[in-house]
């Protein structure tokens, strides 16, 4: 049974990091109908170095034909190449002709490719430097100059190196081409061109030649086609991963340029993978145009009950969805006995509060009923108090958001933020409390509010938390607005807004030409602009309380964007004297 459950649990890894790193390659190449093999083996011994390689995958199919390119490698393997040497020049001439291209444009990458060569550098020294070929020591020292920005090597190599780096101003794929098919030529085999021709001769190869040739020496398949989709892996451009580490998203930040052709494309990857929205175009359109304003002003929202209720076609992330929500659920048997006992006490700890409040309170008066004592003053005094008035509040003006972080970050703690929602949805609907919960992450320019229950539902519709998973980025500023827009908008006089994070921030900025604010919503820009927020809502008497289930780094900007009002959760066993005892000092301060 254990090794059963180990199998599941590696199989839903694969499938997550599989579908992470495909929205990436499609985020960074703009194409949606992009299909290349990851490297998601390579994961395993680094993170930095198959990361990377998806970038690479991803901008050369931006900026250059990845048909072209992989077919002459097919090509040049056919008429006898070396496949190991050439792969190595392939690899490093689409490095060369996209690093200035996709740095520009996302800044991060220059970090991500800076841990990528020290890694290949660390584990590839020995054999680099060991060849019969300059091919080699050339790798060692482009990845020496990726590193620091400089490089010691022999005149030989600097004179190649030269050459190389001349790729980086090239922008049409013949040139690449032409590059790759000189070094290995000169470099490698300086006999090839007298005996298969030059490239003219290589790119006159015919598809029937090739599927005349037997590919199994380095593919499963013989069909030319399969053969390209394995070079491509190797040898061309992908994207970043979308939901790195926390140290791994502040550094990789950035912006990424599309056109409008692409974003047209967006909203039907958005209704796929997220399901379909459950307001009509027309509601959208006005949503936006009322919420998405300031530094938010070139972002959308998108409002659905998730791809498990408003599946539009069952993919990979319709079959990620299905197993995170099968693991949550079984985490909370797990957690049966606490679960039960944080729900008991703290809904109670709100009944309670509620109850206070609903009793009759009495206060002298000049009018009510009264008090036949001070009737005595009469004539004798100005005090006119003699009368009683009883005050009855009741439960019914008080409504609860809840809005909880569901972006990359939380990946690795999904199953406790899951329990963590029931909780309080559940203990919510035993005090009686009218509520909505809504998960919240960003894509692109879409921040995608997921909603788990509505505010007068009964409480069944709790349980629907074991459907949360996380994905993407998060901008805060703009869910907690969404957010609001529906809970200021409630009838009840006493609102409160309670948000789960992990206190970071970071929103990947998708750019397009005359867009108004390009800036990159990560780090101090982010976190000023939710805590501009938290006041803003806070002014218009909305009570902000933040839990707090990140990492202890990120305390501080915790605390700077709730102030005192927010909550550490250390334990789950915690949760509801915590979340308790600040519900109740807003319950006995509110009017």
């Amino acid at each position: 049974m254990h090794r059963a459950e180990e199998d599941h649990t590696l199989q839903e890894y694969q499938y997550e990091l599989e579908n992470r790193m495909q929205n990436l390659l499609w985020t960074v190449s703009g194409d949606y109908e992009l299909d290349a093999e990851l490297d998601i083996a390579s994961f395993q011994r680094s993170k930095y170095i198959s990361l990377y390689d998806a970038v690479k995958q991803g901008a050369f199919a931006r900026y250059f034909s990845r048909d072209d390119f992989g077919m002459y490698l097919v090509k040049k393997l056919y008429l006898g190449a070396d496949e190991s040497t050439l792969m190595m020049l392939a690899q490093m001439c689409v490095d060369q002709a996209v690093v200035d291209k996709v740095t520009q444009e996302r800044r991060g990458v220059t970090t991500l490719r800076k841990k990528a060569f020290e890694d290949i550098l660390e584990r590839d020294f020995d054999r680099l430097a060991g060849g019969r070929h300059l091919v080699g020591r050339m790798k060692i020292a482009m990845l020496q100059q990726g590193i620091d920005g400089s490089y010691l090597a022999e005149k030989r190599v600097t004179e190649q190196m030269e050459k190389l780096f001349s790729i980086r101003k090239m922008t049409d794929t013949m040139e690449v081409i032409a590059k790759v098919d000189e070094f290995y030529n000169r470099l490698v085999d300086t006999d090839f061109e007298k005996e298969h021709g030059d490239l003219e001769k290589v790119l006159s190869v015919g598809a029937e030649d090739l599927k005349k040739f037997d590919w199994q020496d380095f593919l499963n398949e013989t069909a030319a086609e399969a053969s390209i989709e394995d070079l491509m892996r190797q040898a061309n451009s992908s994207v970043l991963q979308e939901e790195e580490d926390a140290a791994e998203r502040r550094a990789k930040a950035g912006q990424i340029l599309i056109t409008e052709e692409a974003a047209k494309k967006m909203y039907s990857y958005i209704e796929l993978h997220f399901g379909s929205s459950y307001l009509s175009e027309l509601e959208q359109q006005r949503q936006n145009r009322r919420i998405c304003r300031g530094v938010h002003a070139d972002c959308k929202l998108y409002f659905t009950d998730g791809i498990l209720h408003n599946c539009v076609r069952e993919n990979n992330t319709y079959v990620i969805a299905r197993r995170t929500w099968e693991m949550n659920q079984r985490f909370y048997r797990q957690n049966l006995r606490v679960a039960r006992h944080n729900i008991a006490a703290l809904g109670d700890i709100l009944k309670r509060s509620l109850q206070a409040r609903s009793e009759a309170e009495q206060l002298e008066s000049s009018f009510g009923s009264i008090v036949p004592v001070k009737l005595w003053k009469v004539g004798r005094s100005e005090d006119a108090r003699l009368f009683i008035r009883r005050f009855q509040q009741n439960n019914s003006d008080y409504v609860v958001d809840v809005l909880i972080d569901a972006s990359g970050s939380q990946r690795g703690r999904q199953h406790m933020v899951a329990l963590q929602g029931y909780i309080l949805s559940a203990a919510l609907s035993r005090a009686g409390i009218p509520h909505r919960v809504m998960g919240f992450c960003t894509f692109w320019d879409y921040t995608v509010l997921r909603r788990f229950r509505e505010y007068d539902e009964d409480k069944e519709a709790d349980w629907r938390l074991m459907e949360f998973t996380s994905s993407s980025n998060n901008r805060d500023g703009l869910a907690f607005r969404a957010a609001a827009d529906g809970l200021l908008n409630r009838p009840e006089d006493n609102k409160v807004l309670i948000v789960l994070s992990d206190g970071r921030p970071n929103d990947l900025v998708v750019n397009r030409p005359n867009v108004r604010n390009p800036a990159v919503y990560t780090g101090e820009y982010a976190v000023k602009d939710t805590a501009s927020e938290v006041r803003r809502l806070r002014s218009q008497g909305v009570a902000v309380l933040g839990v707090f289930a990140g990492e202890e780094e990120d305390l501080m900007a915790e605390r700077r964007i709730f102030g005192k009002d927010f909550a550490y959760i250390r334990d789950i066993s915690t949760f509801a004297h915590v979340v308790g005892r600040y519900l109740k000092k807003q319950i006995d301060n509110m009017d």
